[in-house]
């Protein structure tokens, strides 16, 4: 296998077992590094200081409060694509961010925090700019503006994976982590799950896919046009078998068959929401993928290694067979049959150097929120920086603690507006982005560890909280999160 991703060898009664691992671990750990209870913290405004500059290629901005509790939160901003992308090729934003959105930027300002966020100097894949960005930032704030009491760093999805590097790699100033639907599995497992997918596009719905090595950016464009269509064809072949190839193509990387658009409920919203969730994965294993062979010089995913047979639970195969009788066993040999992908080495240990790879290290209060059902970047990240974090606090590798969060959607719910929280990449509410700001303001500055009750009334009655979720196991049994 691959380095720094290892044979599965832990029960899974120890996974399924964890969370309450973490809330027995996590109460009982010294984690606050800095408890000023200061409510008028001083600081240099915007009308002395540019609170909207570039440094060193990333445009930033700053937000400041009429009064300051101490409390600086550095937002890192989500995966932007390298180049104008499908379906409709809008122009990419350069833009700062603050915070996720203006509403909760203000929300957040009201209570008194500080906000400073960048772009990055380069999009798409950019975790190492990422991390630069914040580090600068961080810096500028502390000469410029004022001196933080506290600094919490936070970020949805490509932000996520960026808040825990940076939250790993800098304990000193770091003082408490919030990734928000982050891909913290890392850049290797989640590219390897793209490659699964276009794999299985190209082995049982279209042959002419490319999957690697593309020569131009246009070409990899192409290469995602012409297999989403295919995709979308096959969806809808249930005579014929495509809707059978569909559902095994998603059993392979566990795709959720629930969206924001689609709630599952039947099997026509089932397949639909499976569509949905391949065409995504499909972008990033063409064109998203061709920006991380550029960034890290050739492809660091393979599925040499991969047992195709093992991926498809017996409830799949059901389901599967009840589309097409015998579909599931005859889809699974051709999978089996298929020419792999190999890795390029070199490019494998510059994208987990630079790419991302956490280790679950967590030295301060760390919460992460993600929906149950996410098509973009699936909630088994958590299951994987849980057992990461696991293996190092086994070894004496942590000083902080983790609590996971997940939100459930609505049974049923219309295509518009969709689900209001629960399903969907960060479709979180207002109220669940705020609570996790402050119940982690609270463990930080006050050494409140935030227990059932004070999470419940934090995020409310209507953020789809769901206490009971536990993320299952990532969908390839041979990797084992272990740093």
């Amino acid at each position: 296998m691959r380095a720094q991703l290892l044979r599965r060898s832990a029960p899974v009664a120890v996974a399924a077992a964890s969370l309450l691992v973490l809330s027995a671990c996590g109460s009982a750990t010294p984690v606050s590094k800095v408890r000023d209870t200061s409510t008028d913290v001083p600081f240099t405004g915007c009308d002395q200081v540019a609170c909207e500059d570039t440094i060193d290629g990333a445009p930033y901005e700053i937000r400041l409060p009429d009064k300051w509790n101490g409390t600086l939160l550095i937002y890192s901003h989500g995966y932007r694509y390298a180049q104008p992308a499908p379906p409709d090729f809008r122009p990419v934003s350069t833009e700062p961010q603050a915070a996720s959105d203006d509403v909760t930027a203000k929300a957040l300002l009201d209570q008194g925090y500080a906000l400073a966020g960048s772009a990055y100097a380069s999009n798409g894949w950019a975790v190492a700019d990422g991390v630069k960005a914040a580090e600068d930032l961080y810096a500028f704030f502390k000469d410029n503006v004022g001196d933080p009491n506290r600094v919490l760093v936070w970020g949805d999805s490509l932000g996520g994976l960026i808040t825990q590097t940076i939250a790993e790699k800098h304990p000193e100033w770091v003082d408490g982590a919030a990734p928000l639907c982050g891909a913290v599995a890392g850049v290797v497992p989640n590219m390897d799950l793209a490659l699964d997918v276009s794999y299985a596009v190209k082995t049982l719905i279209y042959p002419d896919l490319k999957l690697t090595g593309y020569a131009s950016y246009e070409e990899s464009v192409q290469n995602f046009t012409e297999a989403a269509k295919a995709v979308l064809d096959a969806a809808s072949d249930t005579s014929g078998g495509g809707t059978a190839k569909v559902l095994t193509i998603a059993a392979l990387v566990d795709a959720p068959g629930q969206t924001q658009r689609f709630d599952g409920a039947a099997i026509e919203s089932k397949v639909k929401a499976t569509v949905e969730s391949l065409v995504t994965a499909l972008g990033y294993a063409t064109f998203a993928r061709y920006d991380l062979e550029e960034r890290f010089g050739g492809n660091p995913s393979s599925n040499e290694d991969t047992d195709y047979a093992e991926r498809v639970s017996e409830s799949e195969a059901s389901l599967i067979d009840t589309v097409t009788p015998g579909a599931a066993a005859a889809n699974v040999a051709l999978l089996q049959a298929g020419q792999r992908v190999p890795v390029d080495a070199a490019a494998l240990d510059k994208a987990l150097a630079e790419g991302g790879d956490p280790q679950g290290t967590i030295q301060d209060p760390t919460i992460t929120l993600h929906t149950a059902s996410d098509p973009l970047v699936i909630v088994q990240n958590e299951t994987f920086l849980r057992d990461r974090y696991l293996a190092a606090q086994a070894e004496g590798r942590t000083a902080g603690g983790l609590v996971q969060l997940y939100t459930v959607a609505p049974a049923t719910y219309p295509e518009t507006p969709g689900a209001p929280y629960g399903a969907g990449h960060c479709n979180f509410t207002l109220q669940s982005r705020v609570a996790v700001i402050d119940l982690l303001t609270d463990w930080v500055q006050n050494g409140v560890y935030p227990g059932t009750k004070a999470i419940a009334e934090a995020m409310g009655t209507s953020s789809g909280l769901a206490p009971l979720f536990v993320p299952g196991p990532w969908p390839d049994p041979d990797v084992e999160a272990a740093g």
